[in-house]
Parts: C-alpha cells; structure tokens; sequence
C-alpha cells in the first residue's frame, strides 16, 4: 500500500500540474496526454487537496505539501465565489467562473479538503473556510421539516432545475451521494472545529442513513429521494454501498458516538454482505445493477474496487472474520491484474467483462481523481499498522 500511494502521487505530481495557467490540467487521456483547454473542476481540485494533505499528515513528506498548497491557492483564488459565497462546479481552463452552479456535493469536498489541509498547514485561512462553507450548507441546503439536504441551488441560491452532479443521475431534491460525502466533509471538519451544534448534525445524519438511505429489507443504499424522503429508483450502485459501509462508522467514530458506534458497526457489515452481492469470482465488484429491468451493469470501475479494499477490510476488523479478508484481498489482487496502469501509470477508469479497458474514459478529470485510490492506500496502511 505504502508503494502503490507513492505511486499515485507521483503520477498527479509529475502528470497533472498545470504551469501555464495554474491549477492542475482540467483533463488527461490514458496517453497521458493534456487537454490544456478543459474546464477545471471544483470536485477534482477539492480531492487533489485532500489527498495531498493527507499523504503529507500520514508521510511528512514535504513535497506533498507543496502540492496541497498549490490547490488550496487555486480553490481559494479561482473556484471560491466571492460575492455569494460557495464554489463554482467548474471554471474555464484559465481560472474563469464556468459552470457557477452550486452543487452541495462540492461544497462539502471543498469543506473536506480544507479541513485536511489545516491539518497539514496550519493555515487559518482553510479552517476560516472550511467553517464557512459548513455554515452555508446548513443555511441554504437544510431541509428544515425532513431534515436531510437538497442537491444544489443556482448561484445565488435560488431553486435551480436541473439539481443532478451528472448526466446519469436522477433530477432528484435528495441523493444517497451527496449525503454521504456532506457527512464526510462535516466528519472531517469536526476533527479541526469540535463544535456541539456540528457533533450533532453529524449524528442526525447517520440516523437519516439508518432510516432512509439503507434499505432495511436488502441494506443496499437507495440513491435518490424527493424532499419527503420517498424512494425515486431502484439503481444498486455497489461501490457506494461498500463506501457507506466504513465512511458512515467512521463517523460515529469520529464524534465519539458510543451509543450509535456498535449499531452502526453491525449495519456496516450487513452493508457489506450487501455489497458482496456485485463481487464477481475474479475480485472486481461490477458498477450497477437495474432492480427494475434486473440489468445488470458489466463494467468494473477503478473507485468501486478502491471502495472494496476498505469496506472489506473493516468488515474483517469488525468481525475477525478471515472471510471478509479474503474479498479485500481479492479487490487488491483485481486491481493489480486490471485496472493499474503499469506503463503510464496511475489506474484506468475501469475494464468491460472481457477485461478491455474502457475506451474514452479520462485518466484525469472532473471525477477520476487522486481520492479514491490514494484513500484506499492511506485507510489499509493506518489499519493494518492498527492490527499489528
């Protein structure tokens, strides 16, 4: 793990800084190739933050710090809305506002990477921030009678009507999705600012996973809701079940909530027997499956299988079970037969059934970023030091 995060960082230090107009490159091809061009994501440079600032709290390793400040330099100057507050989803290549939407999932990265950068940098500046963009979400995206919190709204925080973070997501109030990473963004932040009032959103929020989010009869995570909390589709997305299934612990851990820590450590592994569901005899866990058509997506994406190191490995460490060992294992050896790319590095999107890999897909962009995998590599060091 401590070779394969090394590698990671090295690929986005050596591939992905941008030079001539700041930042980091918008897009790159399986070439390694740069498109100078292409928007620059909020989501991306928020992710590059965290990573960056983790590895260098988890190694001291001064050169990751200098690329954690060089991100928090470019969300502070470029993708911070000065005037109504928040972030753009996207600025233009050269740093100019974009897409100016603004979607509660990337706030809640933006609040994520700054609190991980305070850590590493001691910069009151990114704790200032961090606090900030908590207290707009809470502000403008609470659901003040379902509680909960709604997508996105328009620049200046009006209702917007397209709310979705992609082209594939349901026009939906409330998604599993951004409430997973608004829990992780307010987790992390908690560590730096231990506030009463945020301990206790915290806390809500797993309760709105226990009771609306997992499903209680199959304990996959339903995606997308309206503002009532009703069920809108029947995706199974069995990456984000793994991901829920350490993240929404790890929280209650977080805030030291003893009477909710061993509940949710025994829904976690119900979780993840949920999630061994789109395990596929070779270790890979298949991207989606369609309830309702019963069809079943045959992709193996680079993050599900990221996802699955963890999930796993936490299931084993809950349990003591050296079956649940095994599948983490499984995922690792997957991912290193499929899906690292050994010749220009860092992973590819994904593979089909037949192991090809997927073509037109980014090597780097707007999602596929540094978090996941450099996630996965810095959570089974910590864990596996833990269980020596």
């Amino acid at each position: 793990m401590k070779q394969e995060l090394k590698n990671i960082l090295a690929y986005w230090i050596d591939h992905t800084i941008d030079l001539k107009n700041g930042g980091f490159y918008g897009k790159i091809d399986n070439t390694n190739k740069a498109d100078e061009n292409a928007p620059k994501g909020s989501v991306l440079n928020s992710r590059i933050l965290w990573t960056f600032s983790a590895a260098y709290n988890l190694t001291n390793i001064p050169a990751y710090l200098q690329v954690a400040e060089r991100a928090f330099k470019y969300l502070s100057n470029y993708f911070t809305d000065k005037e109504f507050g928040g972030v753009y989803w996207t600025v233009d290549y050269r740093g100019n506002p974009a897409d100016t939407k603004k979607q509660i999932y990337a706030l809640s990265f933006a609040m994520y990477g700054l609190s991980e950068y305070y850590k590493a940098g001691k910069d009151e500046r990114a704790k200032k921030s961090a606090i900030d963009l908590y207290k707009i979400i809470v502000e403008r995206s609470y659901d003040k009678i379902n509680g909960g919190y709604i997508e996105a709204l328009t620049r200046d925080w009006k209702e917007i009507k397209d709310l979705r973070l992609s082209a594939k997501d349901f026009n939906e109030k409330k998604s599993m999705n951004t409430h997973l990473h608004v829990l992780e963004g307010f987790a992390n932040l908690y560590t730096i600012w231990p506030d009463t009032i945020l301990k206790q959103r915290i806390a809500e929020l797993i309760h709105i996973f226990s009771d609306h989010i997992i499903d209680a009869e199959t304990n996959h995570l339903i995606l997308f809701f309206d503002e009532e909390w009703n069920r809108k589709s029947n995706i199974i997305s069995y990456g984000h079940d793994i991901e829920a299934a350490w993240l929404i612990q790890e929280a209650a851990e977080i805030i030291s909530a003893d009477e909710l820590i061993e509940k949710i450590k025994q829904r976690s592994v119900k979780v993840a027997q949920a999630a061994e569901r789109g395990l596929d005899a070779d270790g890979g866990l298949w991207y989606e499956k369609d309830e309702t058509a019963n069809h079943l997506i045959n992709e193996k994406h680079w993050w599900p299988q990221s996802e699955a190191m963890v999930g796993f490995y936490n299931a084993y460490q809950i349990t003591g079970e050296s079956y649940f060992l095994e599948k983490s294992l499984g995922s690792w050896r997957f991912i290193q037969k499929h899906i690292i790319d050994h010749k220009n590095g860092e992973w590819f999107w994904g593979v089909k059934e037949g192991y090809s890999v997927m073509e037109g897909q980014d090597k780097v962009g707007i999602w596929k970023c540094p978090y996941h995998n450099g996630r996965a590599c810095m959570e089974l060091i910590r864990r596996i030091g833990m269980n020596r």
